[in-house]
C-alpha cells in the first residue's frame, strides 16, 4: 500500500510546458526515499521542461506495480523483484508480465538482519521461534527475507512469529521489546538503523547471511551475491558483516519516450556530486556498474547515453 502515492500523482499535464513526473521511492526510513528525493530535486532543477516529485511507498513490489500501471514514471527496485515482475512470478504471479526497462543500476542492497547484541542470536537459523519482521507487504525486503528464511531451512509461516513492518516501525518495535529481529534490505547507512544503534542500554548487532548464498543461488539464480556491511558504518558494529546482497536499479515503463529516458539517465551522471551530497550511496553510481545486473533490458534512451560514454558493453 502506498504511503504517499495518489492515483493522479504522475499524470503528465501541460502546465507552463512542465512535464510532471513521479518517482516511486520507498519507506521514509530507508535509502531509497532519500536518494529518490535527491533524484527528483536534481531532475527538476536540471531539465527545464520537467518537474519530478518523489513518493513514499512500501518498496520495490509496489514501485514496479505503480510504474507498470502508469501511476508512477520511475521506480526504485531490487533486481530480484524486477526479475519477478518481468517474468510474472512471485508477487506478480497472475498478473501479465510488466513491460519494464532499466535506466541504471544504482547501488548494492545489503540484507540487514538487525537485533541487539544481548539477544543471543548469532545466525539466521537462530530466528526459529522468534518474533521477526520480514518487511512491509509489497516491499523488496519481504521478498528477500522470505527467501533467506527458506534457504536457512525455516518455514516463514510456522517457524517464526512473523510480522510485516517497515523499517521505522521495526526499529521501534525492537526497542520496545516487541521484536527479536527484523530484516531490512538497503544501501548503507540506513537512517532508521543508525537511529536504532543509538538506543541507550543496547548495542546493535547485524546477523551474517552470506553462508546461505549457495542455496539462494540454486533456487533463484545469480542475482544474489556476497556483500559486506563494513564495520563502523553503524555504531556498535565493530566487525565486517558478510551478507546476501542484490543490486538496486531504476526502472521505467517500456512506453517512456526515448529522449526523456536519455535525459534522465544523463542527469544522474551530470549531477552525481549533487546526489552524493544528499546521500553518500550515490558515490557508488558509476558508468561501469550502471549497465550491469539488470534482469530486464535497458531502455533504448539509456543505452544511447551509455554508448556515447563508451560504457555500453558490445
Amino acid at each position: 500500500m502506498a504511503l504517499g502515492l495518489v492515483p493522479m500523482a504522475c499524470v503528465k499535464i501541460d502546465r507552463g510546458r512542465k512535464r510532471r513526473l513521479s518517482i516511486a521511492a520507498g519507506l521514509t526510513g530507508g535509502v531509497y526515499y532519500v536518494y529518490g528525493g535527491g533524484i527528483a530535486k536534481v531532475v527538476s532543477e536540471t531539465l527545464p521542461d520537467v518537474e519530478m516529485t518523489a513518493e513514499a511507498t512500501s518498496g520495490s513490489v509496489d514501485n514496479l506495480k505503480f510504474v507498470g500501471s502508469g501511476r508512477a514514471d520511475v521506480g526504485f527496485t531490487m533486481a530480484d523483484t524486477l526479475d519477478d515482475a518481468v517474468r510474472g512470478q512471485g508477487a506478480f504471479h497472475g498478473d501479465r508480465p510488466v513491460k519494464l526497462l532499466a535506466l541504471a543500476a544504482l547501488i548494492d542492497n545489503f540484507t540487514h538482519v538487525a537485533c541487539f547484541a544481548d539477544s543471543g542470536l548469532s545466525g539466521i537459523a537462530d530466528l526459529k521461534g522468534k518474533v521477526v519482521s520480514v518487511g512491509a507487504p509489497g516491499s523488496g525486503t519481504e521478498t528477500i527475507a522470505l527467501r533467506i528464511l527458506k534457504a536457512a531451512g525455516l518455514d516463514p509461516d510456522s517457524d517464526v512469529r512473523r510480522q510485516g513492518l517497515g523499517v521505522s516501525a521495526s526499529a521501534d518495535a525492537l526497542k520496545d521489546g516487541k521484536l527479536d529481529a527484523f530484516f531490512w534490505s538497503s544501501g548503507v547507512p540506513a537512517g532508521s538503523i543508525l537511529d536504532l544503534a543509538a538506543t541507550p542500554g543496547h548495542r546493535l548487532a547485524l546477523l551474517a547471511s552470506s553462508a546461505l548464498l549457495p542455496e539462494l543461488q540454486r533456487r533463484h539464480g545469480s542475482l544474489y551475491y556476497e556483500g559486506t556491511i563494513p564495520k563502523g558504518v553503524y555504531p556498535g558494529v565493530d566487525a565486517d558483516v558478510p551478507v546476501v546482497t542484490v543490486k538496486s536499479l531504476l526502472a521505467v515503463s517500456s512506453e517512456m519516450d526515448a529522449d526523456l529516458a536519455y535525459r534522465l539517465t544523463r542527469t544522474l551522471f551530470d549531477k552525481k556530486q549533487d546526489l552524493v551530497a544528499i546521500h553518500p550511496e550515490a558515490r557508488n553510481l558509476t558508468l561501469e556498474q550502471a549497465v550491469k545486473g539488470s534482469p530486464a533490458p535497458f531502455h533504448p534512451g539509456a543505452i544511447r547515453y551509455y554508448q556515447e560514454k563508451g560504457a555500453w558493453p558490445g
